[in-house]
Parts: C-alpha cells; structure tokens; sequence
C-alpha cells in the first residue's frame, strides 16, 4: 500500500563545505531551516528533487525530509534525524551552533 504523502522541505548537504541547506521558495539554496519551502504538492516536491539531483556542482544527497508547517517561524522537523540536522554539528560549537 503507497503512503500518503505528507508535507516536506527538499534538504541537501553544500558540496563544498558540507553544511545542511535547504531549498526555499525562490528555488536558491539556504542554511536556514525557517527559510525553507514547505512542499504540499507531491508532484511538485518531486519535480524540484530531480532537479536538485542534477545540480552535482552545488549539492550532494538532496532528498525529502517530511516537516509540518511552523507559521511565522517557517517548517519544522517532524523526525529527530532532522531536527539534530537543522541545528548543526554537536561535536563543539561553530557554524549555526556559534551564534546561539
């Protein structure tokens, strides 16, 4: 039996210094989580994710990651897998961690 689908953000890693970046709605690539464009469109969260697998120069593993819609402050993780990856590295504090 398919699943249904649920609303998600496109999520990636930066190929050149590896950090966690997000798709937002102007179709650019950001480090924010908050920022990011909540699919609620299966075809349309599947259109932009084959497109991003073509972008080989930007971005490595793009994949849907399912979020549930955060109001003012943009998606939110619904998995802990992601919520972790939306804060950064937790080895010590640098990048996202160091201004927090």
């Amino acid at each position: 039996m398919a699943r249904a689908f649920r609303p998600c953000v496109l999520t990636a890693n930066d190929l050149f210094d590896g950090d966690v970046v997000y798709l937002d709605p102007d179709g650019a690539w950001t480090r924010r989580l908050s920022a990011a464009h909540l699919f609620e469109d299966e075809a349309a969260a599947n259109r932009c994710l084959a497109e991003a697998e073509t972008q080989e120069d930007a971005v490595i593993g793009p994949y849907l990651a399912v979020a549930a819609p955060g109001g003012r402050q943009g998606p939110e993780p619904v998995h802990f897998r992601e919520a972790f990856r939306a804060t950064g590295p937790s080895n010590y504090h640098h990048g996202k961690q160091a201004g927090g």
